[in-house]
């Protein structure tokens, strides 16, 4: 059968798939555009599995918030230059809508999205655009009122730090900075009693190597602890930070006057955690030309 522009053209529209590549489909499936589209997504998906190996740790965090509930999703690329495609941003956007109604990542992984899932709707991406991309956390938050804020944003509700904060009472505006707030600062936790045991013990015993260093003794060293761990827990929540806004407050007092009691919050930056291995620039060429 003769394979017309025309096929390619339609098979490229439907697929994404360059011209030789919807050529050669089209060819070995004798022009069945199904048999053709399924051909290119194996080949997509083999693709898809020669990238799956490489460090992603850009991209975006999107949020979503709707009814009380809030969503921030991180979904990574190779390249910060991807995080400025349109198609690529499109499809961030969309997995966070559909995150509002999941519970976890595999929920979200697993979640239909325009007939496929949100895991293949990644790979399909990842043969198209020519990089490895994953959907790597998200987060929820729920309250009587729940504000989003992005910072450095790419496009409308996603960026490099995506920020969610719950209240009860306040307004929106004053929300809007204690997101900001967090985007800058980044406390660890709420409140004292939401910040991780272990990792206050171990401040605690290198605040305790510290002193004995002085050559002080122990009962100096106890009341020493006591300012030093005093401070380590002012700076480390939330809610006893000095506020950004007004440094003259701390967060809980600045929400006390705007009338609003905060009851939590979510922060995720892109590529947060991720070790990114450097290479020299000729190692680089080199994997490129045999990709």
């Amino acid at each position: 059968m003769a394979i017309t522009a025309a096929m390619v053209k339609e098979l490229r529209t439907s697929t994404g798939a360059g011209m030789m590549d919807a050529k050669r489909a089209l060819t070995e499936n004798e022009g069945d555009m199904e048999a053709a589209t399924d051909w290119l997504r194996t080949k997509g998906l083999a693709k898809a599995a020669k990238k799956s190996g490489r460090t992603a740790a850009e991209g975006l965090v999107a949020v979503e918030v709707a009814d009380g509930k809030g969503v921030a999703v991180e979904v990574n690329s190779e390249t910060d230059f991807v995080g400025k495609n349109a198609d690529f941003q499109k499809m961030v956007g969309d997995i966070a809508a559909v995150a509002l109604s999941t519970s976890d990542i595999d929920a979200l992984n697993a979640a239909d999205m325009g007939g496929k899932t949100v895991e293949q709707t990644v790979t399909d991406a990842v043969a198209i655009i020519g990089e490895n991309m994953s959907v790597r956390r998200m987060s929820t938050l729920s309250g009587d009122t729940v504000v989003s804020y992005v910072h450095n944003a790419a496009a409308p509700g996603m960026g490099k730090i995506g920020v969610l904060v719950a209240m009860n009472g306040g307004n929106e505006a004053f929300g809007k900075q204690v997101a900001m707030h967090i985007a800058a600062v980044n406390p660890a936790a709420l409140s004292e009693a939401d910040m991780d045991a272990a990792a206050v013990e171990k401040e605690k015993q290198i605040q305790i190597d510290i002193a004995r260093e002085s050559g002080k003794p122990d009962a100096v060293i106890e009341k020493m602890l006591v300012g030093r761990m005093k401070k380590y827990v002012a700076e480390s929540t939330l809610l006893n930070q000095a506020f950004v806004i007004n440094p003259d407050l701390t967060v809980e007092a600045a929400a006390k006057e705007a009338g609003a009691t905060i009851t939590g919050f979510v922060r995720l930056e892109v590529g947060e955690g991720i070790e990114v291995v450097k290479e020299d620039f000729a190692a680089e060429v080199a994997k490129v030309g045999q990709s």
